[in-house]
């Protein structure tokens, strides 16, 4: 009998060394390394004052644990306040023409970031968006809330984003040196 149990001791041993089927019983511990997403942020209007800082270079996104990312690189601006309006909008217009752009998802922010995309002497582009496009070289595939992002346009100074997102969610924007940064979290 006793050697009975050694070899079904044994062979459950070989099993779970193997990766054979033998899972382990799950712990509160296990359950505590789970990422808590409090964020506090709240879905209001979010502004700040703006500065004739530079031109607006690149737009680009990334995938956290608790929430999506967009980041406006403005390289001149330093550690200078980047002017910036963003808040949920039911429809997406076109500034100045007001011309509709169709946006994806179930609510929309419009981000307006106070730099041009053409640097302000020669007139020259320095971002490549254009009006009603998806954001070149953006791709949102994967990513938990945005769902779309279009540019609209670049007009006396400012620069217009719309971002798809899953639903109303909160939000926070916050300036490191040269960007602008607008955080969508996954969930309330």
């Amino acid at each position: 009998m006793q050697t009975r149990r050694y070899g079904a001791a044994l062979a459950a041993l070989t099993m779970a060394a193997v990766g054979v089927g033998v899972a382990a019983p799950t712990t509160a511990g296990a359950a505590a390394t789970a990422v808590a997403c409090q964020t506090g942020w709240g879905s209001l209007p979010k502004t700040a004052v703006d500065a004739d800082l530079g031109s607006l270079t690149d737009i680009r996104t990334g995938r956290q644990a608790c929430y999506d990312r967009m980041v406006f690189d403005v390289p001149t601006a330093g550690s200078d306040t980047i002017g910036y309006t963003v808040h949920y909008v039911d429809t997406f217009y076109q500034d100045p023409t007001g011309t509709r752009i169709p946006i994806s998802g179930g609510a929309i922010i419009e981000v307006v970031v106070s730099a041009p995309s053409y640097d302000l002497e020669t007139h020259e582009a320095t971002y490549p968006g254009r009006g009603g496009r998806p954001l070149p070289g953006v791709d949102l595939t994967g990513y938990r809330t945005f769902r779309d992002a279009k540019f609209g346009a670049s007009f006396e100074g400012t620069t217009q984003i719309g971002l798809g997102v899953r639903a109303r969610l909160p939000f926070r924007v916050f300036q490191l040196p040269d960007r602008l940064v607008v955080d969508v979290a996954h969930s309330w």
